[in-house]
Parts: C-alpha cells; structure tokens; sequence
C-alpha cells in the first residue's frame, strides 16, 4: 500500500465521503434497526438507478420508499430482501442474494420492472456489533430482459421448424 504521507505533506486529507458518493458502483448504507432499516448514505450511481434523491432517500426506511409493487400480486422482493438483511443481523456475514425481481417507481410514481443481483455486507464494530449494513446491487435487468427473449425466441425458432418438418411431409 501506498505512504499515505506524501498527501499529508502536500497539506491534504482523503474526503471518504466523497469518495463513497462518487463511487460507480450502486451501494446503499442501512442502519441495523430492524424491521425499519433506515438508510443512513448511498452513492449517486444507487440514486441515478432507482430515480430517487438524497432527499427522499436519506433518514427514510427502506421498506417505506421501496415498496413491493402493489399492481404484482406476485412481487416477493421486499420479504426476500428483509430475509436477507436479517439473515446479515444474525451471522454478522455478508448474504448474496439470488437475482431478484423488484420494481421501483419512477419519478411519477409509475412502477418500473427491474431486476437486481444483490449481496448485503455488515460493516462491524470494533467490538463484533453490526454497526451498518451495506447493500450492493447490480442492475441486471437489460441481461433478464435478452434472456427471455433468448428463450422466447429459441421456443419460436423450434416451432416454426416443427411446422416446416410437418409440412414437409
């Protein structure tokens, strides 16, 4: 690792906040106070993929700015998610989640189709204690979208084989 002494001696300072914030990847920063998990920092990255502000974001619980989508009788990634973080409360390891199916409204309240590759991450005291919880995601919903178009595809491609075949026949 670098002599971090070369930036103290030209007078600076490591800005991790900025840093964090700045960071390509969408991260996002709960407090363990379950059932609520309120998010306490997120990158820009998380802000620009779920289409919502610091100010709707930050000091609000999860749950509450992300809900299921009511429209999907269906959804299931909010009680998957909550497994998840609680699961990171108990065994104090980080859960990677399978790819989960969880819409977000856009900005007018619309709900969007996404899909996400989570992994949830204590940050640990000193001590052992779950002080935070860092949940990372990956947008992966263009890859679901080119896989079932995939497979719709490959199912059509066979048909319209079966129909050559038979009326070859």
């Amino acid at each position: 690792m670098q002599d971090l002494s070369i930036l103290f001696a030209m007078g600076g300072e490591l800005d991790f906040r900025l840093l964090f914030e700045e960071a390509p990847d969408v991260l996002l920063v709960l407090l363990p106070d379950t059932p609520k998990f309120t998010m306490v920092a997120a990158t820009r990255a998380r802000y620009a993929a779920t289409q919502t502000t610091p100010e709707q974001t930050i000091g609000v619980g999860l749950f509450e700015l992300f809900p299921d989508n009511p429209d999907d009788a269906t959804a299931t990634g909010s009680s998957y998610l909550r497994s998840s973080l609680e699961r990171v409360l108990e065994t104090r390891a980080p859960d990677t989640m399978a790819v989960q199916k969880y819409d977000v409204r856009d900005p007018d309240g619309n709900f969007q189709v996404k899909y996400w590759s989570p992994k949830n991450i204590p940050v640990l005291s000193p001590d052992g204690e779950v002080s935070y919880i860092l949940h990372r995601v990956e947008d992966v919903t263009e890859l679901v979208r080119a896989s079932e178009l995939g497979t719709e595809l490959v199912g059509r491609t066979r048909a319209m084989e079966r129909e050559v075949l038979a009326r070859s026949r």
